[in-house]
Order: structure tokens, then sequence, then C-alpha cells
């Protein structure tokens, strides 16, 4: 086989080895390429094509230094001849980066990457000197002291299992994609959207910042001596905090100093000393009187302990709230704190035995309180020591113990100095995380701008793009609280808010789980919605057992915020878990309407309104929306004439009019179709807008003023659109207004071709049927167009005391009385009175009232005026007669056409022409329009609205012209807007009950 004879048509032209390498396509320009980053060769085969094989920079939303970013060609251009475009776009296009001429200086060296931290110094080792503080050296043994061994252990566990549930959720959420700087509220916000994410976002760096000063204030009431104030010891956390970012190590090898001082203590003999205090190394009855629970005082409980304990666990996010220093977040934030709540968790356990199992609970502390020196009976395990503290213990004044002395790791360690030098590194390392830790959140909060006043502080100063204004502003809160230099005020709302966070973590988790998101595909397998679940309703538990009025608060913040974010609707899409949520529930409602019978009750007009782009046709879209708004169903669609492009793709596109909808505060769909003309694009609305049971029942329309000097073709289609809606048991409704409906020629904007098109060209009925398309001013494209001024209309302002007029001269199931029901249920028409308009013979006129009357009471409308017209099937003036032959004379053909052609011949081909035996035999419904329009001249020229029965005409029976010339007729010289209606001729109201 000669593989030569079987290339492609798009033949290489040229494989020279130059650098200039080029081939053309058949009939096209040359495509340069050299930056096709799947061609590696300098040699090309006719197999060569458009398409690439997967790239990283096609995925990715960041530049690689040195070289430009490629995106992956469209489908437009694999998928277009061609030779259909004299001009092809290129094969890649570049990305948005502005590219550099020649003679620019381009930068020679990448700009210096910040620094990074791994998994161990980035997040294990932040979260366990974070999680250490104060409370391990100084209350852990007064707690293992109340509540034994034993219980202790089960607080720890139980506090451990939370914050490590709230660990394996948070790792679930920062290995499902790439995580940013902003910690904590990065992966609420990117998980719930922005209602929830802000609010806990700007909580959560508000709790850090004051738990700078619960710690600072925890310290300095412990350790005085080291501190002469409380604002000194905050200032020498920021400057640690800004200029020595390594500190963090030199903390954590004196705690682990300070650890092994204290287990070293624990198995040296106890000298006498520390035996009169209550020491005397492992000993198993000491262990065995330590295991049980002995409470004491108010705070003696389980809960109790539990809620002084259980802030000691926290801090498992401080390495999550520095995503953006890490080099590798997916990797370091699930490893680091993990491991990080394993450490902490061993050594709290650790601690409370091994101390539970050499101090006693009480001791005086005084040398010569020992067995030979006193008579009497002995109390307590220390007399098997010989050693006797029954008097303190009875009088309950032993100044040492488990139980009186908070310095009990003091007491057992080998040199008591290094615990003191463990307190100062674990308050001044939990301080230093929580300084960095607001700041951070802070900055990406301000930075997604979802509060206001708050973008000055997410400015990044230097190569590690430090907040330096958020970390002031850190600090002035920090000496705000601890000005109030009471800890047990502090430290409940801190707890509050954190655990509000880890609630909403675990949430996010199993959230994101349970929608059954595409997207939701973490490479962290180690985790459980329903564990998740569970963390987040025990977090809310302990939340209020902790301090309730904290817990309200804490949740009182969050809604208002929530509240906040929810009213302003901010302009952000992060593809959350709330998104996929309502997508999940709209789909299962929609599916369930399946199972529901209609019922005349529940019908509600939901509408198809063919108003091309809503910015087009304001008075229209807002005529509709007043009653629908909240109601009902409402779809704007969009008929976009000529082949699938990508212009036609350009004019689709529904977010630009799904904005100015929004932003005119109108509930409404927009679907945009592409087909050849207006006649086939309605065709396929009608047949496949909706979904189930949510589906148009109503065609509404504007009514086309300029019909006169349109092509006839285009009359046609028009009338057509109204038979294919009755066709397919649609009502019908057509608006009219004395100013017309159409703003696009004031806007200079695209119009659709088959409504009030701008044309001036005649109409040449008897030759021409072909179709002139319009000069359209394109000039502003729709995002220009939505961002002018919106239009006012008359719909949007409250309407009065007016009248609705209902014509009611056929009955069509109830629609055009339910229209004005509805209407009158809105405030801006509720103060209308309804005036209900019906034929009738003069000789009965009051017989009919009284019948019509307590036919509408029946249908429970509140329609009392009834007004029975016996003169409106009487003979119109002879002048409006001959205006309406005027009208239709254009559209007239002779019984013989001057060429010796057949009427009957000459309608066949040409169906929009009325003959005279057509005009003939719809002379009477002719007339009837004619009076109509009288008889509403007369009683409704200062009518807010006029709604009047449509005429139908029978397909192929009445020509097109003349049903368009009874349209315009009826509704002609009104001042009010007119409201054409035609139900489908089935019932929509009801007189009963079931």
């Amino acid at each position: 086989m000669n593989l030569t004879t079987a290339r492609s048509p798009f033949s290489v032209s040229s494989l020279s080895n130059g650098d200039d390498r080029k081939f053309s396509l058949g009939g096209c320009s040359s495509y340069d390429t050299d930056s096709v980053a799947s061609r590696s060769s300098g040699v090309f085969s006719g197999y060569d094509t458009l398409d690439t094989p997967p790239s990283y920079d096609f995925y990715s939303n960041t530049e690689i230094f040195g070289r430009a970013k490629k995106s992956r060609p469209s489908l437009f251009q694999l998928h277009s001849n061609p030779q259909d475009d004299p001009s092809p776009p290129p094969l890649y296009e570049e990305s948005s980066v502005d590219k550099q001429s020649p003679d620019e200086d381009e930068p020679t060296e990448p700009p210096p990457e910040p620094a990074r931290f791994g998994w161990a110094q980035g997040v294990m080792i932040r979260c366990m000197l974070n999680i250490w503080g104060v409370i391990l050296y100084l209350r852990l043994p007064w707690i293992t002291a109340q509540a034994g061994i034993g219980l202790t252990w089960i607080i720890i566990l139980v506090s451990s299992s939370i914050t490590g549930i709230t660990g394996l959720s948070t790792s679930a959420i920062a290995t499902n994609g790439k995580v940013k700087g902003g910690g904590t509220y990065f992966l609420i916000s990117r998980s719930l959207g922005p209602e929830l994410g802000g609010s806990i976002g700007l909580i959560f760096a508000f709790a850090n910042a004051v738990a700078v000063a619960m710690h600072t204030v925890g310290f300095a009431e412990t350790v005085q001596a080291l501190m002469q104030m409380n604002f000194n010891c905050t200032l020498l956390i920021v400057c640690t905090g800004l200029f020595f970012s390594q500190a963090q190590v030199l903390f954590f090898f004196v705690i682990m100093v300070s650890f092994a001082s204290y287990i070293v203590g624990t198995i040296i003999p106890a000298t006498p000393e520390k035996q009169a205090k209550g020491f005397f190394s492992y000993r198993a009855d000491i262990f065995a009187e330590n295991f049980v629970p002995g409470w004491r005082g108010l705070e003696g409980s389980f809960f109790g302990m539990f809620s002084i304990f259980f802030p000691s666990a926290t801090g498992i996010l401080a390495g999550a709230n520095i995503s953006g220093d890490l080099k590798d977040p997916n990797v370091a934030i699930p490893r680091g704190t993990m491991l990080a709540i394993f450490w902490t968790t061993i050594s709290y356990l650790i601690i409370s035995a091994t101390i539970g199992s050499c101090v006693l609970r009480d001791a005086s502390g005084y040398i010569n309180d020992t067995v030979s020196s006193l008579s009497g009976e002995c109390l307590g395990v220390g007399c098997n020591y010989g050693w006797n503290f029954t008097e303190c213990m009875t009088n309950k004044t032993c100044p040492f113990g488990l139980s009186n002395y908070y310095q009990s790791m003091s007491l057992v360690s080998a040199f008591a100095p290094l615990i003191s030098a463990g307190i100062f590194g674990a308050t001044l390392s939990s301080a230093l995380a929580c300084l960095v830790s607001a700041p951070k959140v802070f900055q990406c909060l301000c930075k997604d701008k979802l509060y206001p006043g708050i973008g000055f502080f997410g400015k990044g100063y230097g190569k590690n793009n430090e907040p330096l204004r958020s970390y002031l502003l850190a600090y002035i809160i920090a000496i705000c609280f601890i000005l109030i230099a009471e800890l047990n005020t502090i430290a409940p709302i801190i707890s509050n808010f954190f655990l509000c966070s880890y609630a909403l973590i675990n949430f996010s988790c199993f959230h994101a789980s349970i929608t059954n998101s595409p997207g939701w595909r973490p490479t962290f397998r180690f985790y459980s919605k329903w564990l998740s679940l569970l963390g987040a309703v025990v977090s809310v538990i302990i939340m209020f057992l902790l301090t309730w009025w904290a817990a309200l608060i804490a949740i009182g913040i969050v809604i208002f915020l929530l509240g906040y974010v929810l009213y302003k609707k901010p302009d952000v899409n992060w593809g959350s878990s709330m998104q996929a949520s309502s997508y999940n529930m709209a789909l299962s409602q929609c599916v369930g309407l399946n199972q529901v019978e209609d019922h005349i009750k529940n019908y509600r007009p939901q509408c198809l309104v063919l108003s091309g782009p809503p910015c087009m046709r304001p008075s229209l879209v807002d005529f509709i929306s007043t009653f629908t708004k909240n109601h009902s169903l409402m779809i704007c669609a969009n008929v976009i004439t000529g082949g699938p492009s990508p212009g036609s793709v350009d004019s689709a596109k529904i977010s630009t009019h799904l904005k100015w909808l929004d932003k005119r505060r109108i509930k409404s769909f927009y679907h945009t179709v592409v087909a050849d003309d207006l006649h086939v694009g309605v065709q396929m609305l009608l047949q496949s807008t909706g979904l189930g049971r949510m589906k148009p029942n109503v065609l509404v329309m504007g009514f086309k003023k300029n019909w006169r000097k349109a092509q006839p073709n285009n009359i046609e289609n028009y009338i057509g659109i109204l038979h294919d809606a009755f066709d397919l048991q649609y009502g019908a409704c057509v608006l009219r207004m004395k100013e017309g409906l159409d703003i696009s020629r004031t806007m200079q904007a695209h119009v659709n071709l088959g409504f009030e098109t701008s044309t001036e060209q005649a109409l040449d009925t008897r030759s021409s049927t072909t179709t002139t398309s319009p000069t359209i001013d394109t000039s502003l494209d729709p995002e220009e167009l939505m961002a002018t001024s919106q239009p006012t209309t008359v719909f949007q302002t409250r309407q009065g005391k007016k009248t609705i007029d209902v014509y009611w001269l056929s009955d069509d199931g109830g629609l055009t009385l339910l229209l004005p029901y509805l209407l009158t249920r809105k405030k801006r028409w509720g103060r209308c009175k309804v005036r209900v308009f019906v034929g009738g013979e003069a000789q009965k006129v009051e017989d009919q009232k009284q019948e019509l009357k307590a036919l509408i009471s029946r249908f429970r409308l509140g329609f009392q005026d009834v007004q029975v017209l016996p003169d409106i099937n009487g003979k119109p003036q002879s002048e409006h007669i001959k205006r309406f032959e005027d009208l239709i004379a254009p559209y007239r053909v002779s019984s013989v056409q001057k060429d010796g052609q057949e009427a009957d011949e000459t309608t066949k081909d040409f169906s929009w022409m009325v003959s005279d035996e057509e005009m003939e035999t719809f002379r009477a419904k002719s007339l009837r329009q004619i009076r109509l329009n009288e008889v509403i001249q007369d009683y409704s020229r200062d009518a807010a609205l006029i709604i009047v029965t449509m005429p139908v005409g029978r397909r192929g029976a009445c020509p097109s012209s003349l049903y368009m010339a009874w349209l315009e007729i009826v509704s002609r010289d009104l001042r009010p807007p007119v409201l054409l209606v035609r139900g489908n001729q089935e019932n929509v109201l009801t007189m009963y009950c079931q």
C-alpha cells in the first residue's frame, strides 16, 4: 500500500529542517508550529493534527516562569472545516499574560521563591506546640487528682477522638484539590461556600487573635516572676512571630527537655523533702488510690473536668492555617496533623498515668509529719511510707499534693527550672501559633471581599506576602483583651469559637460526601462521612456543655454573618458542596413531581416568554414576572437565527442574561436555541423546554407592531407560532403596548429578526416572498448592554386605584380571569379594581349579570364589578370598517389575476393572501373585532390594563394576514397595555374543594 496516496488532504507543504517550520492546510493559511507541545521532532507526518496529548498547562491556573502557558485547541478549531474559514485561529491560544515586545528587557531569572515548610516543621511541630499549653503543666495533674487516672484517660481519649475526627475531615478536604493560603477559612469556604465559610473565617481569625491574649494572661498569672506585665509578654510574642520564625524549633526542643526532666524525675528516688510534699516515686498503692475519682469543690464532676481539659486539645488547625506557606499542603496537612494528635495524646496519657502513680492527693510539706512523731489514727496511703498527713487532710488545709499544688510537675522533675522553661515554651509557642494563624486567615478573607471595610488589612509585604497590617490588628485585639486580665472570662468564648470551627469542618466533609458530587475526590481515604457527622454533632454538644452562654454567642455571630452574606450574594463561584446539594434537591424534587398528578386546584400559569434577550424587551419581562414571581415558572426564551457557529454560541451565553435578570430581581430561567428561522426555533422551544412537570403551559409573546412592513413569510411565521401553541395544548398571550416592547433600536444592540425588526423596506405583497435581513448594529455586546442603566417600565411602579378591565367574551377555561386575579395579589396591582365585561342580549342583561356574578363568586376570585355588553354584536361604524379594509387591502387578491391565474391557485401558493371568498366567510368575525375595539375605546380609556379574549383562527382556513389584522384592530389606538389571552380550553378554575 502506498501511504503517500492515502494521506489526509491537510498535507505538509514544507518539511525543511530550518527554523521557520510551517505546514499548510489545504486552502488555508499557514500555521506556525513552533509552540506546539505535541510535536517535538523536526519532521512531521501527514497524520499530524491539532489534537494534543494531555498537559499540565491545560488544567493549571498558574504560570510557569520562562515560557508562555498554552491552552488546548477549542472544539471549533478541531471540528470546523478550515476551508470555510480563510483566516483560521492559531493552533494554541496564549494565556492572558501580556507578551512583551522584542525590545523590552525580559527577566533572566525567576522571581524569588518564598520559604516553604515541610510536614514536620510546618504542620506537626506547629500543631504540637499549639496543643501543648499551660493546662498540660499546671492543670493536668490536678484533673488527674479530681477524676482519677481512669476517668482522666477517658477525658483525654474523648477529646482526642473529637480532634482526631476533625483531623481526618480536615485531611480529606485538604486533599480534594490544591490548597492555597487561608487555612481553615479556605477549607470551609471552598467546601461549604461563602455563606458559612465567611462567617467561620471571621470568627476563627478573631478567636485566634483573642487566644493570644488568653495564653499570655494564663502564663502571666502563673509565672509572674518571669513576666513583669502582660503588655511586655505580648510585645515579645509579636516580635518573635515576625522576625524569628524558627523559634518554634527552639520551643519544641525546650518542651522535649522538660518532658525528659520530668520522666527522669519520676524514676529518681524521692528525697525526704519531696516525700513530705507527697512525692514517693512509682508506687502501686498510690496508683490504685489515684485511679478512682476524688471529686472536690464546685467543679468536681466529669463534665467540669472535661470543660477545663478540652481547650488543651485544640490547636490541631495550626498547620492548616498556614497552608499557603507549605511546600505540599496535600501531603503535609494530613500527615502532620494526625501525627501531632497522636503524639500529644500519648504525652497526655503518659503524664496523667505517671504523676498519678507517684504523687499523693494531699500532703502537708512538713518534714516532721512522720508516723513516729504522731499518735492516734493515721489516714491515707502516706502512712505506708512513714508519713502522717491526717491533720491537714481532716482540716482540708494541705498545701501540697495533686489536689492542692498546681506545680506538681515541677516537684517531680529532676530539675524544676526546666519545667518553668517548658511552661514558657508551651505558652509562648501557643500564643505565637495563634498570632501567625489569625493574620493569615484574615488576609485570605479580606482578599475574597465578602465583607465591607476589611480589604485594607489584606495587603501583603515581602517575598512571603506577610500581612503586616493584619499582624497589627491582631496585636491590638490581643492588647484589648489582655486588659480584661481574667482568664476564666476569655477562655470559654475562645473554646466555643474553636469548637464551632471543628463542627463546621466535620459538617463540610460530611456534606461534600453525602452530595455525591463528582468533584469530591480526596486523595486521603481514611475518613468516614458518618464519623464526620458524629464529630460535628458532638462538637456542638460540647459547646453547650462547656459554657452555654458562650455557645449561644458563637452561634449567634455565625447566624448574623451568614445572613449578611446571603443578603449581599457575593459574586463568587467555588464549586461548593452547597451548590451540589442544591442540584441534588432540585433534581429529587423534579423527579418526585412525576408521581404527582395534575389537578385544577394546583394549576399555575407557567410561562414561556419569547423575549429574545430579556434586556431588549423589559416591559414584557416585567409584566410576566409580576404574576409569576414566587408563584410559578417563567422561562425567557431567545431564538438565534442561523447555523451553529462560535458567533451564535457567544450570542447564546446564558450567564450574561441571567445576571441582567438577577439585577432586575426577576426570578426566571433563560433558554436559547439556534435555528434556521424563528418559527422552527419556537417549535423547538414549545416541544423541549422544561423538565418533567416543570414545563411551560402558556406561551407569551409581544405583538408584532410593524407587521405591515415586514416580509409576508414573517407574518406567516408569527401566526404559525400561535397555531403551534394551540396544537400543543398551550395557552397563548400577546402583550401590546402603545410605545412598543422592543428597545433594541434605542440601545443599539442585537435584535431578534423574528420580532419587531428595524427594517424600513417597503413590502411588495404580490411578487416578493424573500426575507431581507435588516442591518443590525452590534456595536454594544451584551456585557456592555447589561452594564448600562436598566430602563424603567410602567410595570415596575404602583398602579394606584385604577381598573383592570377584563373582556371575557369567550370561555377559554378561565385563564382570562385567573391572570388578573394573580395580578391583584401583588402590591403593585393590589389597589386596582377588576371589571369583567361579557357579551349578552339586551332583553336578559340583568339575568345574565347575576348568573355570571354567581359563577365568579363560586370561583372565589373576589370580582364584584360585572357588566354585560348587549351591543357587543352591533354593527361598527362605517369609517372603522373602511379603516379595516384599508388595513387588509395590500393582502387582498382579486378573483382573477392580470396574468389569468386563478385565485385559488394564488392563495394556495401564497397562503398569507386573502381572497374575496375568505373575506366574506370571515366577515362577521371581522366586524366583531372592529366593534370590540369601539367598545373598549368607550369603556377602558383610563384602565391600568386591558385583558381581552384572543380570537382564534382555524389553521389552513384563516389566512395569516387576516388573523394578524384581527389582532391589530382589536388592540389598536389604546393607551393602556393590552393583553390578548386565550387558554387551551381546559379548566384552570374550579368551584370544588377536591
